[in-house]
């Protein structure tokens, strides 16, 4: 009566392992017997109490930390202030003042922590959230897909040219054919516009450049230069038959340019005075200007030549993705005498410092990086790479598009698709835990963070584990040690999230065990009474 009085009574106890019990007769006694030798028993006495681990029902509830088992399997706890562990089937678990995981009588759960990917590091440890802040993660990709309009024509011959950070609008809308911006985070977490810019170069050949904030730009001698915010450029090639991408290029700027240079010319001796001036640069895209060279000239001696008569290459015919260096003729009207001296300042002619990225640059994804410094640290590196990512990508022999790439049809310029990786901090806004013990938290800044994941323990002999109260069990040398594993694994059961398991006790059932219980008793009593009742008739026979 007193194990089915416990039963009854945990009937709603949370995780509760109702318990069975079975009763044995006692040593008979020998009585002798006109056929001889006869046993009769003594009685009956519990033989032995079982608790019962069959699955109790599930009971759903608003809480995530409400956690049940399916199948086999003990939570495993650790008594606060002690090494010492406990195991259970109660669930019904809450993070305490301290960030700890915890159930109602302050043991705290245990699990393993977890990286980035969900992959366990270390022993079992607490589960505890000890930060309630998601660190920001500086970008590393960047993805524009876009389509090129392939019916637009060419507005500037060199289109990283007609950048000018000094100006309130760096680059002229006139001067490209279409752009497309995408927000980056650096490693602090703060937010900055990286717009790519499209032009025509002819066919099916466009060109491109990758620009930022000039006032973000923080790279050492940008500050305050044209070339401030201007990342690195380009070109993309197109096949004329399906309009898809068959080449890419890219060029980082690392140093900016744009300074005025002096180059004098001696005109001596006047038998071989020239009617022309060959001045050599390596940045012709810099030098020219509405498809003539800027430049200016005095004088120093008795030259009185009035001008310049005319200046090759012009724009147009410059190519930019050769080896950079180009010779400008200059035909002068009139030769200069014996001795005279002519200085001809040649505006913008300090090269800009581009760095063409080879094959052996590509990343292990198959994309060109550029690079910015949005931080400007002094006593570390800062600088961060953002993989550019237009839809193809080298697969070390060529470029293969993606199944969603850039493209050039015959329709306006847009954007397809764009986005980029990384994130600002955020503050905690939940945790969540899947079927395979995955406990997750939920930032404001979008992210979902894997944290730990749960462990759970079996045993060789549940039924011989000692019922310490409290819905807890401890281990002993009769049930084995704790294997623990992961949760769907090693034949562990799954966790069910938001929910709680039930006693397993079938009040029915042991109403039905009280009765018969209550019976037995009535009857085996009789005994008692019967047999004060043949005493007295046996005292009655002397009267």
């Amino acid at each position: 009566m007193q194990v089915i009085g416990d039963n009854i009574a945990n009937v709603n106890t949370v995780g509760f392992k109702g318990s069975t019990f079975t009763f044995q007769d006692l040593l008979s006694q020998n009585m002798f017997t006109r056929a001889g030798t006869s046993q009769v028993g003594r009685g009956t006495a519990l033989s032995d109490i079982v608790q019962n681990f069959e699955q109790g029902s599930f009971e759903s509830t608003g809480n995530t930390t409400d956690l049940a088992i399916g199948g086999e399997g003990f939570f495993v706890i650790r008594e606060d202030g002690s090494d010492s562990l406990y195991y259970t089937r109660a669930g019904n678990f809450r993070f305490d003042e301290d960030g700890y995981l915890v159930n109602p009588e302050g043991y705290v759960v245990q699990g393993w922590a977890v990286d980035n990917e969900g992959n366990i590091t270390g022993s079992t440890t607490d589960i505890a959230l000890t930060s309630f802040t998601s660190e920001p993660e500086a970008t590393e990709d960047v993805t524009v897909i876009t389509n090129l309009d392939k019916d637009t024509t060419s507005n500037s011959a060199i289109l990283s040219s007609q950048w000018d950070a000094t100006e309130d609008t760096p680059m002229a809308g006139t001067n490209y054919e279409y752009q497309s911006t995408v927000k980056v985070y650096d490693a602090l977490g703060s937010t900055h516009d990286v717009t790519v810019y499209y032009d025509k170069i002819s066919g099916s050949e466009w060109e491109y450049i990758i620009t930022c904030n000039p006032e973000e730009d923080l790279r050492a001698g940008f500050a305050g230069t044209e070339d401030a915010g201007l990342l690195a450029r380009g070109t993309i090639t197109f096949s004329e038959s399906d309009g898809t991408i068959t080449g890419l290029t890219m060029s980082r700027l690392t140093a900016p340019g744009g300074t005025d240079v002096a180059i004098t010319v001696d005109a001596s001796p006047a038998t071989t005075n020239p009617d022309s001036v060959n001045i050599t640069v390596n940045n012709v895209e810099t030098v020219l200007t509405n498809g003539t060279v800027a430049l200016s000239y005095t004088t120093a001696g008795g030259w009185a030549g009035t001008g310049v008569t005319s200046v090759s290459p012009t724009q147009a015919t410059v190519d930019y993705n050769s080896d950079g260096v180009v010779e400008f003729t200059i035909d002068l009207n009139e030769a200069p005498a014996d001795g005279d001296d002519i200085s001809f300042t040649v505006a913008g002619a300090t090269a800009a410092s581009w760095t063409p990225q080879t094959t052996a640059d590509i990343n292990e994804e198959g994309f060109y990086e550029f690079q910015a410094d949005f931080i400007g640290g002094t006593a570390t590196n800062t600088t961060q790479n953002l993989a550019l990512d237009i839809g193809t990508r080298w697969n070390g022999t060529t470029q293969v598009p993606d199944s969603l790439a850039t493209t050039q049809y015959a329709s306006s310029s847009t954007t397809v698709y764009q986005s980029a990786d990384g994130y600002g901090a955020g503050a905690l806004q939940g945790v969540d835990v899947d079927v395979d013990g995955l406990i997750t938290g939920s930032y404001s800044n979008g992210q979902v963070l894997p944290l730990y994941k749960l462990s759970l323990a079996k045993f060789q002999s549940v039924t011989n584990l000692k019922k310490e109260g409290g819905n807890i069990y401890s281990e002993t040398r009769q049930s084995g040690e704790a294997t623990t594993s992961l949760p769907g694994t090693n034949g562990l059961g799954s966790i069910a999230p938001n929910s709680l398991e039930q006693s397993n006790v079938d009040i029915a059932n042991e109403f039905v065990k009280m009765i018969t219980t209550q019976r037995g008793f009535q009857a085996n009593s009789k005994i008692i009474t019967v047999t004060d009742d043949m005493l007295a008739e046996l005292i009655n026979l002397k009267r």
